[in-house]
């Protein structure tokens, strides 16, 4: 058994199903890259085996939002969209962490859908709980306080009490700007929450950073 044995989403799936699977070989692609843009007709459904890719929706003046992030056993909703509806992406997905992902080909993909009900399964689930979690980021965009947000984003990736990322990518991540972020940044720091240096976040006091995400 090649790499779909590694995924238990896919253990349901059908001899041919996983034989059509296995026949792809995944495809290492290193960080910073770019994968779409909008305007990019989509080519197939993406499984991500290992790595991280962020989807970002880019206004007119550059500035970018984090729709979601595409990891081992989740979807990305704008290629699944855009294999069903036929609509070309409308958001830009760049390679956060070295990934490791498999190319399903839209025919492909689209004969699975139809032949095999597990892998229907899959799908329209992974698309679902996706669904879900980017409605809770817009709500969290449009109603909850900046330094709430950028307390939960800096506990969901503190790694060891340490975030590695950059202003820009946290004021990407929570909807905001990176002047903003930096202000909250000092602010929090002057608390003795934590400390922050180029591309480095070091949380002294998750607790206070708990209770800021309800305020």
């Amino acid at each position: 058994m090649g790499w779909t044995g590694g995924i238990e989403e896919l253990s349901g799936l059908s001899d041919d199903s996983r034989r059509r699977l296995e026949a792809l070989a995944p495809m290492t692609v290193p960080t910073d890259t770019v994968l779409f843009r909008p305007g990019d007709a989509v080519q197939g459904y993406v499984i991500v085996l290992s790595g991280r890719i962020g989807v970002y929706l880019v206004g007119p003046n550059g500035r970018e939002i984090l729709l979601y992030d595409v990891t081992p056993g989740s979807s990305c909703i704008q290629s699944t969209l855009g294999l069903l509806g036929g609509e070309d992406y409308s958001a830009e997905a760049v390679v956060e962490a070295d990934a490791a992902v498999v190319l399903l080909p839209r025919a492909t993909f689209l004969e699975m859908l139809d032949a095999d009900r597990a892998f229907r399964n899959i799908v329209f689930t992974a698309f679902a709980q996706r669904m879900q979690s980017t409605m809770q980021i817009l709500e969290r965009v449009a109603f909850q306080p900046v330094d709430a947000r950028l307390a939960g984003f800096l506990l969901a990736r503190a790694d060891g009490g340490e975030v590695q990322a950059t202003q820009q990518d946290i004021a990407s991540a929570i909807g905001s700007a990176r002047e903003v972020v930096s202000r909250r940044l000092d602010a929090m720091k002057r608390r003795g929450w934590l400390t922050h240096e180029r591309g480095r976040v070091t949380i002294l006091k998750p607790d206070a950073l708990r209770v800021a995400t309800n305020d």
